[in-house]
Parts: structure tokens; sequence; C-alpha cells
């Protein structure tokens, strides 16, 4: 407990993070549909966004790792703010050329930086304070995360696509939205992460030393890991590769129900929303996320994350499986009330998955980060669905997903707490 209140203000600065990143990547979910309709195309090529997004975690992720670890936390922060910072700048050229492929390589920058900001900040916070509150702690300042993700959307919607719709043209031009609305957004985006990194700069974060100090203080009465556990392969950690499978595929579900939604429920037999007010809708999704975390950051400090994690995943599927069954305003509902039982699955898998792996939590961090590339590839397949079987029997693909979740919370996780107390 003196670590965490010792700690307190370097989380509180982590916080601001989790909260940008929460709402530059929900955006996308606006993207989506501007874009398709900007440059007319069909929802794979469409689903591209998301590609080049989540294709830079995988890209990144090991890079950032080895970067975090010579150069620090602080300057793995301040640098991943500066990537994210000019790879919003990036979009106003972009958006200028009407050119697609630049803004795919706007967006792949901008994921960058955000990729090795989350690979410093995600096993930072986990590590700032007791390990058995880690999940916990990481839910909470993940709840900021989804605080992002709630606003964005809505700020998307007024500011992009409100404006692309609004009145001033008539047929083909009236028809077509203009990309350029994405320019000042972006901008204000880009100096609010470089005024972030200066109050980063400017802040006394603790280094690997002390922290690594706090934790043995911590762990004091606590039993010792076992002999031979710094000498073991990063990969012979079962329980790490399942939870990078965990993570693929949540992010994989999270990414392709929102990228989704906002042209799901435009559609007749769903509910007939116009795009800005469809994506006005998508703040529900991913406010019953930010929801869903304050109440589970409580929650897992009374009952087993393991199985919390288990109980959301099963909800979520059920969930999914009613909207496809059902359509109509049915389905609508059900998929927005998704995003609450998705809340705690990312900070829970991640936390599991890292857990006993001591001094290789940054190795570990990194595979972690890199299967985020899920949100790449499974939404460019779910894509493909919706071209070839419509776009409600997509969905399927999330659905598979929480049932692997299921799976993790149940059985897959295990091997980590078996790990300590073996020799090997």
């Amino acid at each position: 407990m003196n670590s965490t209140r010792k700690f307190l203000g370097s989380l509180s600065v982590l916080t601001s993070l989790f909260f940008m990143w929460g709402l530059i990547t929900s955006l996308n979910d606006i993207l989506v549909p501007h874009l398709k309709a900007a440059f007319v195309l069909d929802y794979k090529r469409a689903a591209l966004i998301q590609f080049c997004f989540f294709f830079a975690y995988f890209v990144v992720s090991l890079p950032s790792g080895y970067l975090v670890e010579r150069r620090g936390y602080k300057q793995g922060i301040i640098l991943g703010l500066a990537a994210a910072a000019a790879g919003c700048l990036l979009f106003y050229p972009a958006a200028g050329s009407r050119s697609y492929p630049l803004f795919l390589l706007a967006l792949f920058v901008l994921a960058s930086g955000i990729t090795l900001l989350q690979v410093a900040a995600n096993p930072y916070v986990t590590i700032l304070g007791k390990p058995e509150s880690a999940s916990s702690r990481l839910t909470l300042t993940q709840a900021f995360n989804s605080l992002g993700t709630t606003i964005g959307p809505f700020l998307g919607a007024l500011f992009i696509l409100g404006a692309a719709s609004s009145p001033g043209g008539s047929g083909a031009r009236a028809a077509a939205p203009d990309a350029r609305a994405v320019q000042i957004p972006y901008l204000v985006l880009a100096a609010i992460l470089a005024l972030i990194a200066v109050v980063v700069a400017l802040s006394r974060l603790p280094g690997r030393k002390e922290l690594e100090s706090a934790r043995s203080r911590d762990r004091a009465s606590a039993a010792s890991p076992a002999p031979g556990t710094r000498r073991r392969s990063i990969w012979s950690h079962r329980h790490l590769l399942l939870g990078a499978i965990g993570i693929f595929v949540y992010v994989g579900a999270e990414v392709g129900i929102g990228s989704f939604l906002v042209s799901l429920l435009g559609q007749r037999q769903i509910a007939a929303l116009p795009a800005a007010i469809a994506g006005r809708y998508l703040s529900i999704y991913w406010g019953g996320a930010m929801l869903g975390r304050f109440i589970g950051s409580g929650l897992m400090l009374r009952v087993r994350p393991a199985h919390v994690l288990a109980t959301n995943a099963a909800v979520g599927a059920v969930l999914v499986g009613l909207a496809v069954a059902q359509a109509g305003h049915t389905a609508m509902w059900a998929l927005l009330a998704v995003g609450l039982f998705n809340s705690i699955m990312f900070p829970t898998i991640f936390s599991l998955a890292l857990d006993g792996l001591g001094e290789r939590t940054g190795e570990g961090s990194g595979i972690l980060c890199m299967a985020i590339v899920g949100g790449a590839v499974l939404p460019e397949f779910q894509g493909w669905l919706a071209d070839s079987t419509g776009i409600l029997y997509s969905f399927l693909v999330p659905l598979t997903c929480y049932l692997y979740i299921v799976f993790y919370g149940l059985r897959g996780h295990r091997h980590a707490a078996a790990a300590r107390c073996s020799p090997e």
C-alpha cells in the first residue's frame, strides 16, 4: 500500500496516456465509415484502416520493448508521444491530397507511437504497487482508457461525420463526404500529444531500480519465486503464449465490433440510422467498457480475476449470438451491451499473462503488445465476410473470439500459478 501511495503521482501521469490513446484509437471507428464513403470503398478495403493501425503493433512492439529496456520507461513514453503526434500531423497532407495510401501511412505512424506507449505503460502500471492488486490497478487505469474511447466516437461523429454530412452541396458532391473533415481534429490531437510529452519530460517518474526496490519490500512477506524461474526462456511460459492469443482475439473482437457497428446500425433491417447518429450510439458501446472497468477494478479485489474474465467472455458470446440470430433493434442493443462485458478483458488477460515473469515482464509485455495485431487481422477477415455473406453474419468472428477467452479464463491462465510452485 505504501509503495502504491508513493507512486500515485506517476499513476496519474500514466492515466492521461491511457485516456489519450483510447480516444485516438476509437476515432478509427469513425474513420472507417467516413473514409469508406469519401473514397467509395467496399468493407474489406475500408478495414485496411484498422489493419494498418494495428499491424504497427506487430512490427513495432518488440523493438519498443528493447528500447524501453535500454532507455527506460520515461524516455519510451516521450518518444511514443512524439511519434503519435507526428502521425496525427500526417493526416493534414493526406486529406489535402485525397490520398488513401497516405492516410494508411499516417495511421501506421500514429499507431507506432501508441504501441511504444503501450509497451512502456502497461507493465509500468502492473509494477507500481503490490503484485496481487496488479489486475485491479491496470483495470482502473484502463477505465480512463475507456473514458477516452467513450468520448472519441461522440467527438468524431460531431466534428468528422457531422461536418462531412452538413448541407452545403447537392447531387454527387453531397453524396461524397469530404476527406478534409479530419484535418482540424487531428491537428488538435497532435498539439495535445505534444503538450503531454512536455509534461512527462518535466515530471519525475521512478526508474527501474527504484521500482524493483519497492516491489521487493512489498514481496517481503510473500513466497519467493521458484529457483530457476529467471533462467527460463520467455517462450516456455505457456500462460504467456496462451495469453498472447487471448490478446490477439480480444482486440480483434473489440475492434471488429467497433469498426462495423456504425455501418450495421445504418442497415434497414437493424436500425436505419444516419452515420452521424450511429456514431454517437457507438459511445454507448465504449461507455459500457468504461463503466465495467470501474466496477471490475473493485470487484477483482474480492473475486478471482480469471473467474470474472471467463464470465464476462461467456456473456459477450451470448450477446453477439443473440444479435446475429435476432437482427433488428435486438441486435443493436445486444451489440452495444457487449462493451460492458469487454471492459475487464484486456487488462485481466494482460496481467494474468505477465504473472510470475519477474524481471522478464518487459519482454512479456512486448509479446503481448505484438499480439494486438489481432486488431488488424480479424477485422480484415470480418470485412471480407461482410462483403461475402452480409454484415450481420460477419459478427460470428467476434463470437468465436469470446469463446476462446472463456477457455483462457477457465484453464489457459493456470500455468502461471503452477509455474511459481514448480522447480522448473
